[in-house]
């Protein structure tokens, strides 16, 4: 055992350590014990909360009193997930613990396991830690609770729980029918379906760490798969249990109050749940397919709140230009984009921007994914017939300001939304097209008249999401003559001036632990902004759509999305791999 994973001969509290370090004065640690004993909490976390210092300075602290190593950034280390497993995953989580790599003792030859706490006066949690590593040298080093954290969730995957419980409920299924009157809630333990609540709990566990949109579950003809959409891209686990599906699929119909005798027909609902602390609303659809029911849930944080218009990643001049859009008494604003490319975050930014008590708001939505406050927000239900085209008539009787409505559908929303806003009332909605100018070909197509979209329409921004490239394995590559050529083709850039550009430190991720080894780590929103002007107008009204393409291009301004997305990546946000694909997108 290493001198470092000794426990010290005169265990020192952390209060002492932080005075005798200057982080705070004893004033302070009196008021933090205060706070630690009202939010049972230990003292570093109370100073932490009540901001009297960071946890980056209280690591440094006892560092330096404890003469320990400290790791700020674990995401800079290369951590073996092998090694991270030497603890099992209930006390690295318990203790706020991580195995984080192993090496050879040169001067003994043994093995020497190196193990980040955040709190390494926890003499107790050190000596479990050394009880369970008994047959290695244990060299305890410091990392804030924050960062310990984070990697626990992103080492210690649900994927061996979730085929554990999967496979306790094949065993639970075949010896039993699975019975509808046996059904408890979610949060509920040790009813005679724990098997079903247990995998579908590590199933949400799993996705909410991983930071996952949506959840899959698709029963095939010999098994069943589970995937998760992280950052626009499928993951998958595939689980020998398919003889589970239909128990999974009526857990969750119960949940969403769906029919559970109805598998011939799709249906959706939605539900809540409380997963890792979050409130997460999740909404489901089923369909039936070949195989059984293949479920889908969309995850909703309710926990992050709403995000403001500043937050959305908008570049300031397109934010400028789009809060005058918003601020107009009339007209109709139009959010274009595919499904998961944000939209319902721009809108719902733009609803609380506007949301003031001297105006009046409603909106028609299907489903009403946030509540908030002051606004009348109506459920969109078609099987009593209380569609899109109702709710908007009716609203127009409710003296509004503002009207959202879900999505420009048909024929007779385009015409009443339109027509709403010429007669005084802002008008919010969403389009499903490629790119801004398409927008407006879109509405005509769907029958509005061209006078009428002209009259109506001020302004139309489309937006997609494009992978950031992870910051923790960034590394420079320049692209190559193939790129060049594309680039060259879809955005007019010559390949000469592309080699003028600098690219950044950043164009590529070589992958690592931090993003899963995919070389991306979260998204980044590419907008487009189209402005409505006369000469546009005047070529609408004509019905000339090429003429309002050539004058859409031609405007003040205007910036397509992909060539956004090619200034992202000049900046290294993004890789040129993904302007590509919204470049052959949006061709």
């Amino acid at each position: 055992m290493t001198e470092n994973a000794k426990p010290q001969q005169k265990r020192l509290r952390i209060g002492d350590v932080l005075v005798q370090s200057g982080v705070i004065t004893e004033d302070d640690v009196t008021k933090a014990l205060a706070y630690s004993r009202a939010h049972s909490m230990k003292l570093g976390q109370a100073v932490v909360a009540m901001k009297l210092a960071s946890e980056s300075d209280i690591c440094k602290a006892l560092g330096q009193q404890l003469r320990m190593t400290v790791f700020d950034d674990l995401s800079k280390i290369n951590i073996d997930s092998s090694t991270v497993q030497l603890l099992p995953e209930a006390m690295a989580r318990t203790l706020h613990a991580l195995a984080i790599s192993r090496n050879t003792n040169p001067i003994s030859g043994s093995d020497v396991i190196t193990v980040a706490l955040s709190d390494p006066l926890d003499y107790p949690a050190r000596d479990k830690i050394m009880d369970r590593l008994n047959q290695y040298d244990v060299d305890f080093v410091i990392s804030p609770e924050a960062e310990v954290v984070r990697c626990i969730s992103m080492f210690y995957r649900n994927t061996e729980a979730i085929a554990k419980f999967a496979d306790q409920l094949q065993t639970q299924v075949a010896k039993n029918p699975f019975e509808i009157n046996t059904i408890e809630t979610l949060g509920e333990e040790g009813g005679s379906d724990a098997a079903v609540v247990n995998l579908l709990r590590s199933v949400f566990e799993d996705a909410i760490n991983s930071g996952a949109s949506d959840i899959h579950i698709e029963p095939d003809a010999n098994v069943l798969r589970i995937r998760q959409r992280i950052d626009g891209s499928l993951r998958e686990q595939v689980l020998n249990n398919v003889e589970i599906a239909p128990a999974i699929s009526l857990r969750l119909k119960l949940m969403s109050g769906l029919d559970i005798s109805e598998k011939r027909l799709p249906q959706d609902g939605r539900f809540p749940v409380v997963i890792s602390g979050k409130n997460i609303d999740v909404r489901l659809s089923t369909l039936p397919t070949q195989y059984g029911e293949s479920m889908v849930m969309r995850l909703l944080n309710q926990s992050n709140g709403l995000l403001s218009l500043d937050k959305t990643g908008m570049p300031v001049e397109i934010l400028n230009r789009f809060r005058i859009q918003l601020h107009r008494p009339h007209g109709m604003v139009l959010v274009t984009g595919p499904t998961g490319s944000g939209k319902t975050t721009t809108l719902y930014g733009s609803l609380n921007e506007l949301n003031d008590p001297s105006v009046k708001i409603i909106t028609a939505e299907d489903p009403v994914e946030y509540r908030l406050p002051r606004i009348t927000q109506v459920q969109v239900n078609e099987k009593i017939h209380l569609d899109f085209n109702t709710v908007l008539r009716s609203c127009l009787r409710q003296d509004p300001d503002v009207i959202l409505v879900g999505e420009m559908r048909d024929q007779e929303t385009c015409e009443i939304g339109l027509r709403g806003a010429m007669t005084g009332h802002l008008v919010l909605s969403t389009l499903h097209t490629n790119d801004a100018i398409s927008s407006t070909l879109r509405l005509m197509d769907m029958g509005a008249p061209g006078y009428l979209v002209a009259g109506s329409l001020r302004a139309v921004l489309a937006q997609r999401l494009v992978r950031r490239i992870c910051p923790k394995c960034s590394a420079e590559c320049p692209p190559d003559d193939v790129q060049m050529n594309f680039i060259q083709d879809a955005l007019g850039i010559p390949v000469e001036e592309q080699k003028l550009s600098h690219f950044r430190m950043g164009n590529q991720g070589r992958g690592c632990q931090y993003c899963n080894f995919t070389g991306y780590k979260g998204r980044v929103g590419v907008f487009e902004l189209l402005v409505l002007d006369q000469n546009m107008m005047d070529a609408l009204r004509r019905n000339d759509n090429e003429g309002f393409a050539i004058a859409a291009r031609e405007s003040e301004n205007y910036k397509p999305l992909a060539m956004m997305a090619y200034e992202f990546a000049q900046q290294g946000l993004t890789s040129i791999e993904e302007v590509m694909k919204l470049a052959e997108i949006n061709k």
